[in-house]
């Protein structure tokens, strides 16, 4: 017997999802391989509870990591059951058929938003990041959310990476910076010591500025284009 699916408002039009992120093909083989053996108990809320769960608990983990080192390897697993959680829930509704996309688009993204939050507080709280740099690395990632937001809104696409850039490229990033951390949290930038994560976070609140203005001109452009004026 086929599984259910939600019969989606009406009005209601699914935005494509455009993934070109550097991980993205074998990524989805990988979510849909494991979707396919996840045992019937196991449903996407589930693993999006999973997720959010996880990505609070990074946090915690990076609090705890100021005065306890070895906790970078707690925030490192947590990182990962957030990807789990965070990359899986939508592949296994697709697979079963079992989608509800306004509600998963919604509930998905708000757990992204106050899961980011915990996880640049508790990096601030650590004391790796300066907590100026975590608020704006913060503000950019908010800034990159709110564009994909709003051009999903008015392209009618849903973009999950900006360029090269996704969620997992992120994670990798931030794995590889923990265990560079746990070994090192300075660097010698210029003759001059820095905290490793402040550099790494200069470089990264660089790189979401420039991202974020390229789709703002890109995308202003073709709305302007597609609703000229006679």
């Amino acid at each position: 017997m086929t599984a259910p699916t939600a019969i989606p408002h009406p009005s209601f039009v699914n935005a494509p999802r455009i993934h070109q992120a550097l991980t993205a093909g074998i990524e989805k083989r990988l979510l849909v391989w494991m979707a396919r053996r996840t045992p019937a108990v196991i449903g996407p809320d589930h693993l999006t509870a999973l997720g959010f769960a996880a990505q609070l608990l990074a946090g915690v983990s990076y609090a705890l990591a100021g005065r306890h080192p070895w906790a970078l390897w707690l925030v490192n697993l947590f990182i990962f059951l957030n990807w789990l959680g965070d990359s899986l829930d939508g592949t296994l509704a697709r697979v079963r058929h079992r989608q509800r996309p306004r509600y998963g688009f919604y509930v998905d993204h708000m757990a992204d938003t106050f899961g980011a939050l915990a996880l640049m507080s508790g990096l601030a709280a650590s004391g790796y990041l300066h907590w100026p740099m975590a608020a704006a690395m913060l503000a950019g990632y908010y800034i990159l959310s709110i564009e994909s937001y709003l051009t999903t809104y008015t392209l009618g696409d849903f973009h999950l990476s900006h360029g090269p850039f996704g969620p997992t490229e992120i994670r990798i990033l931030l794995l590889a910076g923990n265990v560079a951390l746990f070994v090192n949290p300075y660097a010698r930038l210029a003759g001059r010591t820095f905290l490793l994560f402040d550099a790494g976070a200069a470089a990264a609140i660089a790189g979401m500025a420039a991202m974020a203005v390229a789709a703002a001109l890109r995308h202003a452009a073709l709305l302007y284009r597609k609703e000229r004026l006679p």
